[in-house]
């Protein structure tokens, strides 16, 4: 009889790769729905739903308490206790959200941007941010066991299953905003009980004594273990913001019908963020188990960083080709054509900028992350949303003057924060000193993605002196390879 199969441990490019893969897969389904939404609903009623669920999912977000990013950094020491870890989570989740929800009832957060959907939009709205949290720690949990491949599948089965119910509405000719939010509760629901029931079954039974210390000394008590995850509370009610400020900024100073565009806009950017979110997923608990081995560490960022370029040119011109061919075959005309301050798809353009800048981010600030001290990486996401809301505030709400330059300037101010971010990410990570050493490739980098970003926004042939980015091809698949298994 042969040896049982060793059990899975978590792999930075094979976990990766189904992350990338099925988050590909659901920001495709995700995309289908919104161009349902922007057919079926009203450019109003459109905004109400998009900014109704952005907003909660800031305002919630913190209930998260930062403890799924704790089990992604030390899970994979003890997998045993993923599942208890599992259910000591929820409890302490469960007595955060009541506070939260009471605050968000009596102070009516809608207001600050002026929304006024429907009361029910915003019941739902709600019911999806907590959905969205409770989902985040049996995800994490299954990503420590080295099953991001069923991780993989509760997120495309969520999006599925919300696809399909706009699809249904659509075509039973339903135009409510109230009916299209339920269903993309009802989407959210499914994801987070598929997830639970996959680490329930997949996570391995603790059969000793609950050593809570064996995945690290900061669990032994619920004290310690929320001290332990407040930087990461504290970033995570931070970091939406991050990503959301300037939709927020058009949204209170010019209408949510601009701040629809906008969301338009983000739409492909948004696609193309959940490379750099599943390179961050995977690399966690690997810089996170290598914590104190340097030479290990080391190596593993430089997988990362290999990655990071070789994906580059596939996202920045595959981006830029696909919506210029399927953004005007798939959403109305009052998006592309200026009808409201500003065409979609060349917002999109300059946002790319932005999007390399984050995606080359990607193995700094998850060093950050996976640090010894959760409190830096707090630091460096505060940093960057006050540079946010600086920049928000001189190109959204000072200088411009009309829609349209509003909604360019919000454009550049996020490409302009995601660069701030790649240079913090350097800093606080320690990494000067190794991006000095590669300094030939990240000048090549930089000088390449301005060129194909100008020649994008300006409709010119700028975009040619780009190509050379895809000599970093080679290297990054190589780097992908050596990490599967």
């Amino acid at each position: 009889m042969g040896a049982p199969a060793p059990p899975r441990r978590p792999s930075s490019g094979r976990d990766a790769g189904w992350l990338v893969g099925a988050d590909l897969v659901a920001v495709a389904l995700a995309f289908i729905g919104q161009i349902v939404l922007t057919h079926a609903l009203l450019a109003e009623h459109y905004g109400w739903m998009v900014l109704a669920i952005d907003l909660f999912a800031s305002l919630f977000l913190v209930i998260d308490l930062g403890l799924p990013t704790l089990l992604a950094r030390d899970g994979s020491r003890a997998p045993e206790l993923v599942r208890p870890a599992i259910w000591r989570i929820y409890r302490l989740q469960l007595l955060m959200s009541v506070p939260f929800v009471v605050i968000a009832l009596v102070l009516h957060p809608q207001n600050w941007i002026n929304l006024n959907p429907p009361s029910s939009v915003l019941i739902f709205a709600g019911l999806i941010a907590l959905a969205h949290v409770a989902s985040y720690a049996p995800r994490s949990g299954l990503r420590v066991l080295g099953e991001a491949r069923l991780e993989a599948v509760s997120k495309v089965v969520e999006r599925l299953v919300t696809a399909l119910g706009y699809v249904t509405l659509f075509y039973q000719g339903s135009t409510s905003v109230v009916a299209y939010t339920a269903v993309f509760f009802a989407g959210a629901v499914v994801g987070w009980l598929l997830a639970l029931v996959l680490v329930i079954l997949r996570a391995p039974v603790n059969t000793g004594p609950m050593d809570w210390s064996r995945l690290n000394p900061s669990w032994a008590s619920n004290k310690w273990l929320l001290y332990a995850a407040l930087p990461f509370a504290i970033t995570l009610g931070v970091l939406p913001y991050v990503v959301r400020i300037e939709k927020f900024m058009i949204a209170g100073s010019q209408g949510s019908e601009v701040a629809a565009v906008f969301h338009v806009a983000q739409l492909a950017w948004l696609a193309g963020l959940v490379v750099p979110a599943a390179m961050r997923a995977a690399l966690l608990p690997v810089l996170g188990a290598s914590r104190g081995d340097e030479f290990q560490s080391r190596r593993e960022m430089e997988k990362a960083l290999d990655m990071s370029f070789g994906l580059l040119p596939f996202g920045l011109y595959g981006g830029a080709l696909l919506v210029a061919v399927f953004a005007p075959i798939a959403f109305p005309s009052e998006y592309l054509d200026s009808t409201y301050g500003a065409s979609a798809v060349d917002l999109f353009y300059v946002l790319l900028f932005g999007w390399a800048m984050t995606l080359m981010a990607t193995p700094t600030y998850t060093a950050v992350m996976a640090g010894v001290n959760s409190w830096r990486f707090t630091q460096f996401i505060v940093l960057v949303l006050v540079v946010a809301v600086v920049l928000g505030g001189l190109f959204i709400l000072a200088a411009p003057s009309n829609a349209s330059q509003r909604l360019y300037g919000a454009a550049v101010a996020s490409s302009m924060t995601a660069s701030c971010l790649l240079v913090f990410s350097w800093t606080m990570s320690g990494s000067l000193n190794r991006v000095i050493q590669r300094r030939d490739d990240w000048l090549l980098m930089l000088l390449c993605t301005t060129f194909a970003v100008v020649g994008f926004v300006t409709h010119t042939y700028w975009w040619v002196f780009g190509l050379p980015l895809f000599m970093f091809a080679p290297r990054g698949w190589k780097a992908m390879r050596s990490t599967l298994g």
